[in-house]
């Protein structure tokens, strides 16, 4: 369904009942993403999947891809779903605004579980190395220009490298991302997060003297590792980091099993 929240349509989907859990996926991704774990997570949760910004099904807006304006659309579409309180799970892109988001406002997030991101400049991050495509992608106007037409190619890298095996997403959920980020417009909106990196470091920086009172459960596979443990721990009262062993960067397609065990 499609909920109007903090000026966009939001594209989400819901599934169970009980205590809420939002989700919030990344690049490449849309919320069928959490394909593999929204069935299990359903049977004792209320499980709300959008799409963010810009992505999927939601308004492919003009602006407003920085983290912060992120962290708004997840508050509002919680307004706007009458739930007062939410586990937030994040996944990629989807994790620094879930962070922001708990920090800005700790009485909405009744846990915090974030896997596969860095949080800007914050310390701890020293040993991951931003990948060649952040900066391909940061430079305005040509992703797009170079991409259209050869979407399909281009996912693909990702879901092959996003998976320990290389062996990638296929099928209707393949098919499902690539309609999802094909054309020009659909481009821009996704290359757009990358372009507000900026935006959201700072962001990121002047909240990081905030605490994050809630449970906080980091994870990590190939290649983000620990890093994002490494750069919560300063600012989050408790804390736990797993590594899961012989899992790659999509972390709730490559290992659901092993992602639901720490939830």
């Amino acid at each position: 369904m499609r909920v109007a929240a903090n000026g966009i349509e939001i594209n989400v989907t819901v599934a169970g009942d009980g205590p809420a859990i939002l989700l919030l996926h990344g690049f490449p991704h849309t919320w069928q993403v959490w394909s593999a774990v929204i069935p299990e997570l359903a049977r004792t949760r209320r499980v709300i999947a959008p799409d963010l910004r810009g992505l999927g099904g939601t308004t492919r807006a003009s602006g407003g891809y920085d983290a912060g304006t992120l962290a708004e659309d997840a508050r509002a579409l919680l307004d706007a779903l009458d739930i007062p309180a939410a586990e937030v799970m994040a996944l990629d892109l989807g994790a620094p605004p879930a962070v922001l988001l708990a920090l800005r406002h700790p009485e909405r997030v009744t846990r915090l579980v974030v896997m596969e991101a860095v949080l800007g400049g914050l310390p701890g991050a020293e040993g991951f190395t931003p990948p060649w495509w952040f900066g391909f992608h940061q430079v305005p106007g040509l992703a797009e220009q170079v991409l259209a037409g050869r979407e399909g190619e281009y996912l693909d890298f990702f879901l092959r490298a996003g998976t320990f095996d290389g062996s990638g997403v296929g099928g209707d959920l393949r098919d499902a991302f690539v309609t999802a980020y094909t054309g020009m417009e659909s481009l821009r909106c996704a290359f757009a997060h990358y372009r507000a990196m900026s935006v959201t470091a700072g962001q990121i920086a002047s909240e990081a003297p905030r605490r994050l009172p809630m449970p906080v459960t980091a994870i990590g596979a190939r290649p983000v590792g620990d890093a994002l443990h490494r750069q919560l721990q300063p600012i989050a009262d408790d804390l736990d980091g797993h590594l899961i062993p012989g899992c790659g960067h999509i972390v709730p397609l490559d290992r659901p099993r092993a992602l639901l065990a720490h939830l």
